[in-house]
């Protein structure tokens, strides 16, 4: 994804070391926008063959220690969902989790949701993305959720990601507590996002996000989110039921 470093293979051996018996790797879905533009923070589309010969090198090493499942992490856009659906089932990705990074389709002109914002619009906005993802089933959780940097009116926010978690409920479709938020102190997790998941009883899982080989078991956040599934008397599911993938 040109924004994590380490070796594949060294990811497993410290997941196994870890404890970890369910592994899968979800990078950022290549994609060419119709302009031909790439994020940069995507896996190039010129390497997605690699990607998949090592991973599936690996899952026959190591299946007697760990179960390894290949996918990508796909943000939801409406122009571009069909296309980009349909690249993931032809390079055989095996599962999708959604993780939005942008409003307004990101190129030529998205706003990225962790920027700071005090316009709830933005917020609507993020909701309405997130739940019209859910109801296309092809994801298998929602990654950060409360990804959206909002620094506004916090009634008026719950108020609107309510939605996500009841949609989460209607859909049985788990929302992620992300470890890289809890590590590097991000905006999310965010207290009043995973308050509102509580009291909806919506179902919840953990996801790593793990971009450099010392977090590939992260036990120092794992605790912080076992602490959170407490405190907010939360759902908590362990692993994700993976959703196969199928056309729009």
């Amino acid at each position: 994804c040109r924004h994590a470093s380490g070796e594949i293979e060294d990811y497993v051996k410290t997941a196994i070391s870890g404890g970890i018996k369910y592994m899968g790797f979800s990078e950022h879905i290549p994609f060419a926008f119709p302009d031909g533009y790439e994020s940069f923070y995507r896996l190039p589309i010129a390497e997605v063959g690699d990607y998949f010969s090592e991973i599936n090198m690996l899952k026959e090493k190591y299946k007697s220690e760990i179960d390894i499942k290949i996918g990508f992490e796909m943000e939801y856009y409406p122009t571009h969902f069909e296309s980009m659906l349909k690249n993931a089932i032809d390079y055989g990705a095996e599962y999708l989790i959604l993780g939005q990074h942008h409003l307004h389709e990101e190129h030529p002109n998205g706003v990225a949701c962790g920027r700071i914002t005090q316009d709830i619009n933005d917020v609507k906005e993020y909701v309405e993305i997130i739940v019209s993802a859910m109801k296309t089933g092809v994801f298998s959780y929602v990654a950060h959720p409360d990804v959206i940097n909002f620094r506004g009116d916090m009634e008026i926010y719950k108020e609107e990601m309510i939605k996500i978690c009841d949609s989460s409920v209607k859909f049985n479709l788990p929302l992620e507590i992300n470890f890289l938020g809890i590590r590097d102190g991000r905006n999310y997790p965010c207290d009043e996002f995973w308050y509102l998941a509580g009291q909806t009883k919506a179902p919840v899982t953990f996801g790593l996000d793990a971009h450099s080989l010392d977090v590939a078991f992260d036990g120092a956040s794992l605790k912080r989110a076992k602490e959170m599934v407490k405190k907010y008397n939360l759902n908590y599911i362990g692993k994700p039921e993976l959703v196969p993938l199928k056309k729009y």
